[in-house]
């Protein structure tokens, strides 16, 4: 079939705003976005600039809004949005050039809550030994791509840049839980400011937009309630 692709571009050597061009291409139903971004910058457009990586749904590296939600493009199949579609660069950060928008501040957000294992105790039998029900307590928040698609999702990411951000404190989450972690105090330090946890207004898009299913503000809850109580 044929599916026309309105695409939001800018190129700041450029343009002086972002303008729509309109692509036609034959696709088939269970083709996906990507395929179709592919199909218009390999023979109609060169131009055309987006990023991509392992097109699994694994490294998170092609995360836009399509059809006004924030989706994975490898992810989305083309019989699931229609004859038109429109695609758009992520809200809340600055577009580098087309669909490619600057990470910095993201992944700023992400390495300020010590997202690695903080544990100055040796194991005792060499490796450091968690039970199912330990390791069930995060396992959620451990399939975590940085997408940045439940953070740009966020209305409070729009207007804060100091926000860290759910993507960030999901991170946390999946330590600040973690049996083997001695640093989950250190965490809730970092995210108990006015632009950590208590900035998240309990909106809910960031659960909607995660490709990967995480239940984003059951975990941000979570992180609150530690800190509120201690449970950690």
């Amino acid at each position: 079939m044929d599916v026309t692709l309105r695409i939001k571009r800018y190129n700041p050597d450029e343009d002086v705003k972002p303008v729509f061009k309109e692509y036609v291409v034959a696709v088939e139903p269970t083709d996906r976005v990507l395929d179709a971004l592919n199909e218009i910058k390999w023979q109609q457009d060169g131009t055309l600039t987006y990023r991509r990586s392992c097109a699994h749904g694994i490294c998170g590296s092609d995360a836009m809004r399509i059809n006004g939600r924030n989706r994975l493009a490898c992810k989305i199949l083309m019989q699931e949005l229609g004859k038109k579609i429109t695609i758009e660069p992520l809200l809340g950060y600055k577009v580098i050039k087309d669909l490619v928008v600057d990470m910095d501040a993201f992944f700023a957000a992400y390495k300020s809550i010590k997202p690695y294992l903080i544990a100055d105790d040796a194991p005792s039998s060499g490796e450091r030994l968690q039970s199912p029900v330990d390791r069930e307590r995060f396992d959620d928040t451990t399939k975590c791509i940085l997408c940045a698609a439940c953070t740009t999702a966020c209305p409070i990411t729009w207007t804060n840049e100091h926000f860290v951000g759910p993507a960030a404190i999901v991170n946390a989450h999946r330590f600040i839980f973690d049996s083997r972690d001695q640093g989950a105090g250190e965490r809730l330090r970092i995210l108990n400011t006015q632009s950590g946890v208590w900035r998240c207004r309990t909106v809910f898009n960031c659960t909607e937009a995660c490709p990967r299913d995480i239940e984003v503000t059951k975990a941000i809850e979570e992180v609150k309630r530690a800190l509120l109580y201690e449970q950690v």
